[in-house]
This record gives structure tokens, sequence and C-alpha cells, in this order.
């Protein structure tokens, strides 16, 4: 009995899917071979092709898109070639013509002088035998593997313990087009793409400063992707720059396969519901944030880009705000801060008032809504936290239906439901208008800023319809004061408002004149902080007398 209720209690050992204990010297083998950080790949290369060819045959045991192509030298056949590389990720014809056919056909015809023997074949093709823009070697095995599986050729030359790693990389990548997350009104309409170099060249070409410096290193101990970091030497804080190194130095983890995985790795407060590290996918925006004293981070594969330190106010900011005259676009601004308060108090301001404050509202108003209120059967939290909640299942579902039917079914489904509710009764007709006009608010907002808010808005709610004015108050100033609390890398989250920094109000609700922002952010760009001459202010021509 005792042995029946055991094979209930332990489930079995499915062999299937469970190695045993005890691998034999075969399993250990065919181990190594898969693991690309295996110990095996820390020797160098020997100086016999057949055992480097080997070895990186074992290496890359079962992976049908490497391809070993091996010939022989043109001047000698007694020296032999390989060219190895993965087919899909390099360019054929550049292989094909300055390399493949380069060194078995048409390398130059060697003099007395230049006989071309095993000892100096290596050289001779490194300085004339190949026809590449870019040329590196490197006699570790590990540094084979990755240059592989960048994208790179790796050419093997028999008799050398060296390799030569030609850059022809190339695969079918996006094009660059206009924003897809961030509407461009005035201002460039490139975006990046998910090619890494392409993204860093779009930057060197609104940046053309060799003190932009661009420092790539590689993340993730299977995906190893290539990660930069991009910074102005002599504008960014050195501390920040060094910091930023050392929390992304700090990342262990399989795979990075999108920038997000990064934000949330190397955040100040990672519990915290407010971004503290943008992310945009617009090459202006982070030429912009670099030429504020700004640490930028890209990840190869991912259009979207980190920036760091990030503010509270710049949920309010875009691009456009510095391409159109001051005075139009702070008003502008002033209507997203009116935006984001209504989006984040609206509900709760309208639940509080008519659920304990009612002497606030004229009486035309307070028998308006009594009377729209009369046959609802729920109360005001009740139907106000219904709406809010099935407007984000609606606005989440036309972010993931396919783009030609989303925005469409989106709308029918807002229309034909609030109107729906209405008519049976199970909500007022000014639930309606609150819900729509806080929905409509949000989208002022920057994305990342109005998830939070929109989170936020159901805690308020709930304050409100339990102590109405008094706990929705309270509810913001907790916010607040939590706010306060915050930091990105370093830098007060609120600032220039928490700590108050006069100078930097110059952009922040409102926007001066260019002629007038002469400083940089003074937490962020103290390094170097003058940013234009002073004394540039417009002024009309003198007249002259005649």
């Amino acid at each position: 009995m005792a042995a029946l209720l055991s094979k209930f209690r332990r489930p079995r050992r499915l062999n299937t899917l469970v190695p045993k204990p005890g691998k034999s010297n075969g399993d250990q083998n065919n181990q190594s071979q898969i693991d690309p950080g295996h110990a095996s790949q820390s020797r160098n290369l020997s100086s016999n092709i057949e055992d480097n060819l080997r070895s990186l045959k074992g290496i890359f045991h079962q992976c049908s898109d490497i391809i070993f192509r091996e010939f022989l030298f043109a001047q000698r056949e007694q020296i032999k070639l390989a060219l190895i590389y993965i087919d899909g990720l390099i360019d054929k014809s550049q292989v094909s013509d300055q390399i493949i056919r380069a060194l078995s056909l048409e390398v130059p015809v060697a003099t007395d002088e230049t006989t071309i023997t095993k000892k100096n074949a290596w050289h001779y093709i490194k300085m004339r035998g190949l026809c590449v823009h870019q040329l590196q070697e490197s006699q570790r095995l590990p540094d084979i593997v990755s240059a592989v599986l960048s994208g790179n050729c790796v050419l093997l030359v028999d008799g050398h313990p060296n390799a030569l790693i030609v850059d022809s990389r190339s695969w079918a990548a996006r094009s660059i087009e206009e924003s897809k997350t961030e509407t461009v009104i005035r201002g460039p309409r490139e975006s990046f793409v998910e090619t890494l170099r392409t993204n860093t060249s779009m930057l060197r070409r609104k940046i053309k400063n060799p003190n932009l410096k661009i420092e790539v290193l590689k993340l993730g101990e299977v995906t190893q992707t290539d990660i930069a970091i991009l910074y102005i030497n002599g504008i960014a804080n050195e501390g920040l720059v060094q910091e930023a190194k050392k929390r992304l130095s700090d990342i262990k983890i399989d795979a990075v396969l999108d920038s997000g995985y990064i934000q949330e790795l190397i955040r100040d407060n990672p519990n915290s519901m407010f971004p503290t590290i943008s992310h945009t996918d617009r090459p202006d925006r982070v030429a912009a944030h670099l030429l504020e004293g700004r640490v930028a981070i890209m990840v190869d594969g991912t259009p979207m880009v980190l920036v760091a330190p990030y503010l509270f106010i710049e949920a309010i900011q875009t691009p456009e705000d510095y391409y159109e005259p001051a005075i139009f676009m702070s008003g502008v601004r002033v209507l997203r801060i009116i935006s984001l308060v209504i989006a984040l108090t609206l509900p709760s301001l309208y639940i509080a008032i008519t659920s304990f404050h009612q002497e606030m509202l004229p009486t035309p108003l307070l028998l308006s809504l009594a009377a729209q209120r009369e046959a609802v059967p729920l109360p005001v939290f009740v139907e106000a936290f219904i709406m809010e909640f099935a407007f984000e299942i609606i606005r989440e579902a036309g972010i993931r239906l396919p783009r030609e039917v989303g925005q469409a079914v989106s709308i029918v489904a807002a229309l034909i439901i609030g109107q729906a509710a209405v008519q049976a009764g199970l909500v007022a007709g000014a639930t309606i208008i609150v819900v729509a006009l806080t929905a409509m608010a949000s989208f002022t907002v920057y994305y990342s800023g109005s998830i939070t808010f929109r989170l936020l808005r159901f805690p308020l709610m709930f304050l409100a319809a339990s102590f109405g004015l008094f706990g929705m108050i309270g509810g913001i100033i907790a916010m607040v004061v939590y706010m306060t609390s915050l930091r990105s890398f370093g830098v007060p989250y609120l600032a220039p408002l928490g700590p108050t920094i006069i100078g930097d109000l110059k952009d922040s609700a409102v926007r001066v004149p260019w002629w007038a922002m002469h400083k940089r952010p003074h937490l962020i760009g103290q390094n170097n902080p003058q940013r234009e001459a002073t004394g540039m202010q417009p002024k009309p021509p003198q007249q002259k007398n005649n």
C-alpha cells in the first residue's frame, strides 16, 4: 500500500525529457559543441587548417546554415584556404568576387622576391590578395565563432594560426520610413530600424562631430546581442557615462531581444510605475537628448532606443515643440498639462462631486444629473469603473487587431457599447462624456506616461468613492511625494520643478525662444553648460538716415 501511495506522491521521471545522471563522454562532447561558451573554445587556432576546421565544424554541429567553403590558393595549389560564413547574413556577390575569385583566380603574379610559400602566404593575402573595405585578424577561437555568428566571413590559411575576419554582412532589412509610434507634424520623418549600424549612421548624419562616441558591447549569454552606448564626449557627464556602462556590464541574462529587457534591468526604481528611462524611434529626439548631455542605448534588432536620464516633464514635450515658434508651442504645452490633469483626475472628480459634494454643482446641472441617474441601478463609482475598464479593453483590442480593421473596430465598439449602455439604463449619459473626455485627454501625453496615468486613475477613483474630494486630493499628494523620491540615473525625477531650478524653467511648462535658452539642463549638462552664445535675439534692421 505504501509503495502504491508513493507513486502518487512523487512524479515519475520521464526519461525522454530529463537526462539521467552520469553522462557519457559522447553526451559531454555534444554539449560542448552546442554551448558557445564552453571551455573548448578558449584555446587559440592551430597552424593546421584541418584541425581548425574540425574544431569549428564541431562547434557548428547541426547548423545547416553555416557554410564551409574550401578552395586552393591561386599561387600555390599546396596552400589550402577555407571560408566560413552564414548563408543569408553575407553579401554573396562580395564573397564570390572579392574573396573567392580574387584568391583562387586573380591574385597578382608574384615576382621572384615575393615567391609565395606557406610561411608568407597569410601576410601576402592580407596585404594584396583581398579586395575588401574592412579587415580584422584574430587567433582566438571565441573571436572566430563570434565573427561568424555576427554575419562576417572568416578566412583560414593553411600553415598559419591566425584568421582574417572580413566584414561582408548583408541581410534583408526594413527600409527607413516614418515613425509609426510618434506622429511627425514638422521635422525629420525618418525613424530608426532594426539594424544597429543603420541607426548609428543616422545619428552620425545629424551630429558630425568626432566627440560623438559609440561603444559597442555584447549582452546575452545565448543571443550575444550587440549593444551600443552613445554619448557626446565633453558634454555628457563622465559619471553618468560610467554609471551607464557599469549597469550594463552587471547584466547577466540569456537573451536580449529588445531594449525593454535592458530598460527593466538598469532602472533606478525597478518597482516604480513611473518610467525613469525613455524610449523612442526618432533620431531627432535622440540627437537632441545627446546634445543636452544624456546617454543613449541602442540594441541591435529593435528600433527603440533608450535615453537616460528621463524626467517627468518630458511627458508633455515633443520634438515639434522646438521646430515651431515658441509662443505657439508654449500654448500647446499648457494644453497638454491640462489634458494630463484631466486624464488623471476627471473620473475621480466626477465620482467625488456626484457622491459627496453635490452642493458644488449649479442647481440646473444637479437636476439634470439627478434625472439621468434616476433609472440607473448602479452607484457612480461602479458605472464609471465599468466604462473605464470597458474602454481600456477596446483600446487594447484596437492595438492588437490588424491595422486595417483595428481603428474602425475600436471606434464602432466604443460607440455601440456607450449608446447601448445608456439606452439600457446601466450608466448615465454624463458618465459616458466623462470617460470619453478622459480617454481623449490621455492621448495627448507621451505613450509611456499615459500608461502610468491610466493605471493610477483607478486607485484615485476608489479613494474618491470612499472619501470624496479629501481622498482624491490625499491620493494626489501621496503620488507627488512619491515622485519626489524617484531618481533617473541619480537625477531627481521632478526636476526642474522639484528641486526648483530657475534656469531650467525656460523649457518646462512653457518654452522660451531658442535665443533665450543659453544653458543646457543644469543637472544633466553641467559638464558643459553653455549651449549657445548670448545676445542672439533677432532685431529689426536699423533705419538709415537719408
